[in-house]
């Protein structure tokens, strides 16, 4: 029987639910989640929060600027310029600091940020000991800081990840493939995003069901880059 034939997918936007309340919470995340839930009853009026690529940072700043409506400005745009409408807002996020931030506009920001009785939310791949401060009263703002930190998912908080994901794109998939998944990928939540995202184009090209041969042909794809 001949295979049906493959066509161009359509792609349709769809929405990532990144709400509060869609935030799925496990082992690697809880402590995070939890930091954040007490806000503004911080142990520190700095918090670094830091996790590998794809592990939930961006959910997690988006539930967290909902909730207080935080001023978010992206690492390297940060300029002493910008600091005083920063620290108008009830709090501040500085994005992925691992990708280079002028120290003299972050020095600036937390300290007007200490006089104004607000709080900063600094998110990175990395710790602040790779960020090359050259700033020794930075670097001390910075250890004083309280650090938390995302890791990689576990099997539980990929697999429900993993249906989330599914269900952004409206697309309805057997428990058992979703279990296929969890066994056989990377435990990285880029990856699933990658993945999920993949096999959706893979079957809507295809025109077939989402199961698991070929979800096992888009994996092994996916792992090598493709």
């Amino acid at each position: 029987m001949a295979e049906p034939p493959r066509q161009l997918p359509l792609v349709l936007p769809h929405e990532a639910a990144l709400s509060r309340d869609d935030y799925l919470v496990g082992g690697s995340n809880h402590a995070a989640f939890e930091l954040l839930e007490r806000w503004p009853d911080w142990p520190a009026p700095v918090v670094v929060l830091a996790g590998p690529v794809g592990s939930g940072k961006t959910h997690l700043v988006r539930a967290f600027q909902d909730e207080t409506g935080a001023a978010v400005i992206a690492a390297p745009d940060l300029t002493d310029a910008v600091v005083e409408h920063l620290v108008a807002a009830p709090a501040m996020i500085v994005e992925d600091a691992h990708l280079g931030v002028d120290n003299t506009a972050l020095f600036h920001l937390l300290n007007a940020a200490r006089q104004a009785g607000k709080t900063v939310l600094i998110t990175s791949r990395t710790w602040p000991a790779s960020w090359k401060i050259t700033l020794p009263d930075l670097m001390s703002r910075l250890r004083a800081a309280t650090p938390v930190e995302i890791l990689e998912p576990d099997d539980d908080l990929l697999r429900r990840v993993l249906v989330k994901l599914f269900a952004d794109r409206q697309i309805a998939v057997d428990i058992s493939v979703v279990d296929y998944l969890v066994i056989r990928m990377e435990r990285s939540l880029e990856v699933a995003m990658r993945a999920v995202e993949a096999i959706d184009q893979e079957a809507l090209a295809g025109r077939v069901k989402i199961t698991k041969p070929l979800v096992g042909r888009v994996l092994e794809n996916v792992h090598n880059g493709q």
